[in-house]
């Protein structure tokens, strides 16, 4: 199916209320982080299942996607490519994955890191060294910060979350809240995983995080739990 075919369906549901309430959701005005992004105004379900209908879209068709300057486009582009990876060869998943990174400047906003991050970063790093996280820690892109910690949610989700803990450290006064939101559901998923390896690490880093962080790791602990640590009485 051609680009011009994939865009017409995706005008055709087009919502212009809707594209108004989401160019404010996603914070585009001047100065904002999502600053200049077009909406469309399509649900993400909507977008879901058109990736089922879209599913034989060649690799060349998803890179043209995901350049556009139309964020549910984009949405669209790394959906598809998570479908795709999840069903590739090891080819097509290390082909995926180096487009993926080579194209972190179209990742952005927080929606699409969340939604493409972990399913092709931390699946494709999963049995592999981890070293392009922490450089990715290190950009000065908010976008390429983001992916870095998003996608040990899928190490989390095998059991394992010791870089999680370490890229947190190292995200610990990341100036940018989304970083700090970012961090904090990390930091509450390992919590799933081993409630005894959060509080070590909140223990030793709570008084100097960032309050959203904090609030975003505690957010399911015990009532008195979280006073504790919002109050600094741990």
């Amino acid at each position: 199916m051609s680009v011009e075919t994939i865009r017409g369906q995706l005008q055709a549901l087009a919502d212009p209320q809707q594209a108004v309430n989401l160019q404010r959701y996603f914070k585009t005005g001047p100065g904002d982080y999502g600053e200049g992004d077009r909406f469309l105004g399509l649900r993400v379900p909507q977008i879901r299942k058109l990736v089922k209908e879209f599913g034989a879209t060649s690799a060349r068709e998803m890179q043209q996607l995901l350049r556009s300057k139309v964020h549910e486009e984009r949405l669209l582009a790394l959906l598809l490519m998570v479908q795709r990876f999840q069903r590739g060869d090891e080819v097509e998943r290390n082909s995926l994955y180096r487009t993926y990174l080579a194209s972190t400047r179209y990742i952005n906003n927080w929606d699409l890191v969340d939604a493409s991050a972990p399913h092709i970063v931390g699946a494709w790093l999963f049995d592999k060294s981890r070293e392009p996280l922490y450089r990715l820690a290190g950009s000065e892109s908010l976008w390429e910060r983001r992916i870095a910690i998003i996608a040990t949610f899928y190490f989390i989700k095998s059991g394992e979350y010791a870089d999680s803990l370490q890229l947190a450290e190292h995200l610990l006064q990341d100036p940018h809240d989304l970083i700090h939101k970012a961090v904090g559901w990390m930091l509450r998923e390992v919590g799933k995983c081993s409630l005894e390896a959060e509080e070590a690490f909140l223990r030793n880093n709570y008084r100097e995080m960032p309050r959203t962080m904090l609030r975003y790791a505690i957010e399911r602990f015990p009532e008195k739990r979280r006073q504790d640590y919002l109050k600094g009485r741990v």
